[in-house]
């Protein structure tokens, strides 16, 4: 069983770039099956994510922080017009985040949904 979450950081920009939870479920399970656009390090990949009504090549691109067995979490996104790569400095606080929610145990994952400070999709379903 896979779990995936969205910050709730993540959860507004997705919001307003109209990105859909059942896309990034779709994305979980390309990913799943080993379909990345990088491995950034530090648990952290980067993976093309298409809007309704356009393809993934002028789409978004999202940072997810996976430990590729069973979480996968959406922490950053970004269209490829506002933005081409993602910088050193923001990559290692992206990786901070990955290191801090893949360490999570089930207390601790309980915790942030409760506080709303993530937010679960796709659960028991296999992406």
């Amino acid at each position: 069983m896979h779990r995936v979450f969205k910050t709730r950081h993540f959860a507004r920009w997705a919001r307003k770039a109209g990105l859909p939870d059942a896309t990034l479920c779709a994305a979980v399970q390309e990913m799943a099956a080993g379909l990345v656009d990088a491995d950034l390090g530090g648990g952290v990949v980067k993976k093309r994510v298409p809007l309704p009504g356009r393809g993934k090549r002028g789409s978004t691109r999202t940072l997810v922080a996976t430990n590729r067995a069973d979480r996968w979490f959406f922490l950053y996104g970004y269209e490829k017009n506002e933005q081409e790569n993602i910088g050193p400095e923001d990559l290692r606080t992206v990786q901070g985040l990955a290191a801090d929610y893949l360490a999570l145990d089930d207390n601790g994952l309980r915790l942030v949904l409760n506080i709303n400070e993530i937010l679960e999709i796709c659960h028991d379903q296999d992406p």
